[in-house]
């Protein structure tokens, strides 16, 4: 039996253990304490009453209030969408043409786009649209689908590769796995390639196998085809990476990005909005 004695210093009953020679005071918890810590589980009884808490076999104890932090998040995004409305029904019936050339919905436009596309572009295309590895830079005047204001507005809405229905596409052959080019064949081409933009020179047969199976998407001086989504070639600007290596990966295994159809996803206020930014990012066309 534990030997239980009085502290001849504090007053208070030890608890009768002993450490080395010291013994452990029987001190009560601070009333403030313990205050404290009552008040907190009657705070979690109401809270589970009065907020979803447990759950259940097939839902959750929706509790009395019967609302949720993404139920709350909810309404205080209708909230905003309603007070937006005073500026985005002014975009209705409009073409993005007619947005842009009215000053006031162009500044509207500019500052949403801005906002628009750090939540849903930057991430891939880089602050301010400086691009990124494997991803196109949108503050140049390269476009591979077109930089006036109609493309960009299409390709935002619709996407690239996106399996959209009415989706952008355009592919790049395997030359090399489909037998078109011999490992050979396919190194010249990418000397000519990098010739275009002043990177070496190339053979006269390069130019020929170029002009046989490259220029119908590239031109023959390599300028490329916005139509079908041909890349420029001779400005030394690459989405892939540049240098022969790079190129002649790109003909030999080619790589195919994906870019999403934001239709659905942003509104069509939300969408001119942004295709308008960006359009400005590099001075469009």
């Amino acid at each position: 039996m534990a030997n239980v004695e009085k502290d001849p210093v504090s007053g208070t009953n030890t608890t009768g253990h002993e450490w080395d020679g010291i013994k452990e005071l029987d001190t009560p918890l601070p009333k403030w304490w313990l205050t404290t810590f009552y008040a907190c589980i009657i705070w979690a009884i109401g809270y589970w009453v009065v907020y979803p808490s447990w759950p259940t076999l097939n839902d959750y104890a929706k509790g009395v209030f019967e609302t949720t932090n993404r139920l709350e998040h909810a309404k205080e995004m209708e909230a905003v969408k309603q007070s937006r409305m005073v500026w985005t029904t002014k975009f209705e019936g409009k073409d993005i043409e007619e947005v842009a050339n009215d000053s006031e919905l162009l500044n509207y436009a500019m500052a949403g786009g801005r906002v628009i596309f750090a939540d849903n572009c930057q991430p891939c295309h880089g602050a301010s649209g400086s691009g990124a590895k494997n991803f196109p830079v949108l503050a140049d005047d390269d476009w591979l689908w077109g930089g006036d204001l109609d493309s960009i507005q299409t390709t935002i809405l619709y996407g690239i590769r996106s399996g959209h229905e009415d989706e952008r596409v355009s592919d790049m052959p395997n030359f090399v796995e489909d037998e078109t080019l011999t490992p050979a064949q396919a190194e010249m081409v990418a000397d000519y390639v990098m010739s275009l933009s002043g990177q070496g020179s190339a053979s006269e047969e390069a130019k020929v196998l170029f002009e046989d199976n490259c220029a119908a998407c590239h031109s023959e001086d390599g300028s490329g085809q916005q139509a079908l989504g041909g890349p420029r070639l001779n400005d030394g600007i690459w989405l892939y990476g540049g240098g022969k290596d790079a190129v002649l990966s790109q003909i030999m295994k080619p790589k195919h990005g994906v870019m999403p159809a934001w239709v659905g996803r942003l509104s069509e206020t939300e969408i001119k909005q942004v295709a308008i930014y960006v359009h400005s990012l590099g001075g469009g066309q």
